[in-house]
């Protein structure tokens, strides 16, 4: 039992040997290719930074004139209020408060 043990122990330490061998020679060569690739990929990186900025700052613009025009300052509306003296000719409604809904039910 030992035996089996000990050799499938040493079985498996031969496996993972192998293996990071074969992962350190493709990393290698990975690494040399991404060297040459990081220079095109700066520059790519900055050109969509550059047209985020850009996209941020065209929504700026669009929020500073939307605010312009809610905050209303540029707008003369004293025509269009209402003068308190000629509510008093306006009659009241009372509301009726006798609805019934029982013929909808029957």
């Amino acid at each position: 039992m030992k035996k089996l043990f000990i050799s499938s122990l040493l079985l498996s330490s031969l496996t993972l040997n192998l293996f990071a061998d074969t992962n350190t020679t493709e990393s290698n060569t990975t690494h040399e290719s991404t060297l040459e690739t990081n220079s095109t990929d700066v520059n790519a990186t900055t050109t969509k930074i550059e047209k985020a900025l850009e996209k941020q700052m065209k929504k700026e613009a669009k929020f500073a004139e939307e605010q312009r025009f809610y905050q209303g300052d540029e707008y003369d509306l004293s025509s269009f209020e209402i003068d308190s003296s000629s509510l008093d000719s306006v009659p009241l409604i009372e509301p009726e408060y006798d609805f019934s809904m029982d013929h909808v039910y029957d």
